[in-house]
């Protein structure tokens, strides 16, 4: 079926999550709905009060603009704009524009009547951030221990974390996380060559078939996950790099306190070593 006539099948009204058809439109190949209309709102509003924290800043310096969370003292309620409210406010329209946007991927799901793995891997991205910015202030009593907006001083905040826990990379879930996203690049490296490399022959020869892709990773390997298989493993290493990473950031602090190196005297503990 041509695209085209393809568009004409699915873009049709229904499949909406809230507002009927309030906004159920394209504009060209863009699906607006009622969730793209909040992404805008909350982007526009929130990159507005960015530049509203670098105008009032010492800096209009795009690598060291800083726009910090509330000092430590106002614990976890709202704070001045210019003492880390703003910060705070930043926060709220981040995570609306985040989840509105996952919520506009499900409608277009639900209009092309597919399953719904792109938002949910979308999801695991954003329980990342919220992790970052909402839970582990939340954990920690105070909305002090989220992470500066700024490119230096985020970098900053994440060299000083990594060295509150003397050495981060001995976190296990960290160590788990770094796994997954060089696995992650590994697997998908491997594939997106192996496709490129089938489907773009020489000069005069034919486009290669999946089975000569299956065939040249069982002669490599051993074994071939097939096409199917490989976005499926992409999709299941892919997620866990993010979960992983909220989970190392989310027990450093609120239940791991020492140095990550320190934990791992239980294995010097073990009853073999006696």
């Amino acid at each position: 079926m041509a695209v085209l006539s393809f568009e004409r099948k699915y873009r049709v009204r229904g499949g909406t999550l809230i507002g009927g058809d309030l906004f159920d439109f394209w504009i060209g190949p863009f699906y607006v709905g009622f969730f793209g209309v909040t992404t805008l709102f909350f982007a526009a509003l929130g990159t507005a009060l960015i530049l509203w924290g670098a105008a009032i800043g010492p800096t209009w310096n795009p690598w060291l603009i800083n726009i910090a969370p509330p000092d430590i003292k106002y614990g976890l309620s709202l704070a001045p704009l210019r003492e880390g409210g703003l910060w705070q406010i930043i926060t709220i329209c981040a995570i609306g524009a985040f989840v509105s946007w996952a919520l506009r991927e499900v409608e277009i799901c639900r209009k092309l009547g597919m399953g719904y793995h792109v938002p949910a891997a979308y999801g695991m991205a954003i329980f990342a951030y919220v992790t970052l910015v909402v839970f582990r202030p939340l954990l920690m009593g105070a909305w002090g221990y989220g992470f500066p907006y700024g490119i230096f001083p985020h970098l900053d905040w994440v060299s000083n974390t990594g060295y509150q826990y003397l050495h981060f990379h001995y976190n296990p879930a960290h160590m788990l996380a770094v796994s997954f996203f060089f696995t992650t690049t590994l697997a998908l490296g491997l594939h997106g060559a192996l496709v490129l490399s089938a489907v773009n022959p020489a000069k005069g020869e034919t486009v290669k078939s999946p089975e000569y892709e299956d065939t040249f990773f069982r002669d490599l390997i051993g074994y071939s996950v097939g096409t199917l298989g490989i976005h499926r493993v992409g999709l299941l290493l892919a997620m866990n790099a993010g979960f992983w990473s909220a989970v190392c950031i989310i027990i450093s602090g609120p239940f791991w306190s020492r140095g990550w190196p320190e934990w791992w005297t239980w294995w010097l503990n073990l009853p073999i070593w006696r």
